[in-house]
């Protein structure tokens, strides 16, 4: 079977640690850089040159440890993030959206003093944000349906263990192993 070079590839680093995906054409060159082992192939695709034939991977590790820790605690805020923390729910209305049809509010709003930390932002409809305005939730009379957390490492953790539901090689690597993904817990050892 002939792949395209669409889809995701599992990335680990060199302690297998899950560090996120890879597009099919990225982690191709990252094979023939010598840059990742491959730990596990997509089956039986293929993509093909006109010399040669390789095997796509679907999951690769470094070959050298990368410290991530650092980065990660550095990252900047995404609003992707703060999207999925909310399961893409307006915390007012609660209407579910796409990505697009969503915008991020200040609980407490910037003018007054509001940070742009994660607990003091909220997924919001275009409709009720426009609605609340320059005002907090009780001054607008629109108590959140949550409470607003910190975004966790494991939020990144979650992102791909949505990816694997549809690759089930990746779940060894992603510590799900027997465990319904949707579910989002960890197997008890």
């Amino acid at each position: 079977m002939t792949a395209s070079l669409n889809g995701r590839v599992l990335l680990l680093n060199f302690s297998y640690e899950p560090l996120g995906t890879v597009g099919v054409a990225r982690a191709m060159c990252l094979v023939i850089r010598g840059v990742v082992f491959v730990e596990e192939f997509d089956g039986q695709r293929v993509l093909r040159s006109p010399r040669e034939v390789f095997r796509v991977p679907s999951v690769v590790r470094l070959r050298r440890y990368v410290n991530v820790r650092r980065r990660r605690q550095t990252a900047s805020m995404k609003r992707l993030r703060i999207f999925v923390r909310d399961h893409f729910r307006c915390q007012y209305c609660g209407r579910k959206s796409a990505a697009p049809e969503l915008t991020l509010d200040h609980i407490t709003p910037r003018s007054r003093g509001g940070r742009n930390a994660p607990d003091n932002l909220a997924t919001a409809c275009v409709a009720c944000n426009t609605r609340k305005g320059s005002r907090t939730p009780e001054e607008a009379r629109m108590p959140l349906l949550t409470p607003q957390k910190p975004l966790g490492i494991g939020l990144e953790h979650l992102l791909l263990c949505h990816y694997a539901e549809s690759r089930p090689q990746w779940r060894k690597y992603l510590y799900v192993e027997g465990v319904p993904l949707k579910e989002g817990r960890r197997e008890s050892a």
